[in-house]
């Protein structure tokens, strides 16, 4: 009788966990995605996050390798989008000077 009551819950919990799970490390980040690139095509910004990351610590004259690049860009796109902005700004304010 026991089991009739324990087998739902551990499998309603099991489901949930998964789910959550599913979308916190695989859904979020493909909206988060769609959402910067939308707002680079909307400012006609051509370069993609990660070449605006590469670019911008070029200019500061700091060497980082494309794991740390993918890296910044999955933190930044998930937490602050807006940087992607204002480092092309950075980056095209430098190579006009």
């Amino acid at each position: 009788m026991a089991s009739a009551i324990i087998i739902p819950i551990v499998l309603v919990t099991v489901l949930g966990l998964v789910g959550y799970l599913v979308y916190r490390f695989v859904v979020f980040d493909i909206i988060c995605k769609n959402t910067v690139n939308r707002t680079l095509r909307q400012y006609n910004i051509q370069k993609t996050p990660y070449q605006i990351i590469k670019e911008f610590h070029k200019v500061k004259g700091e060497d980082l390798s494309s794991e740390q690049i993918k890296s910044l860009e999955k933190e930044y796109r998930q937490t602050d989008p807006d940087q992607f902005l204002s480092m092309f700004d950075t980056v095209r304010e430098r190579q006009r000077d």
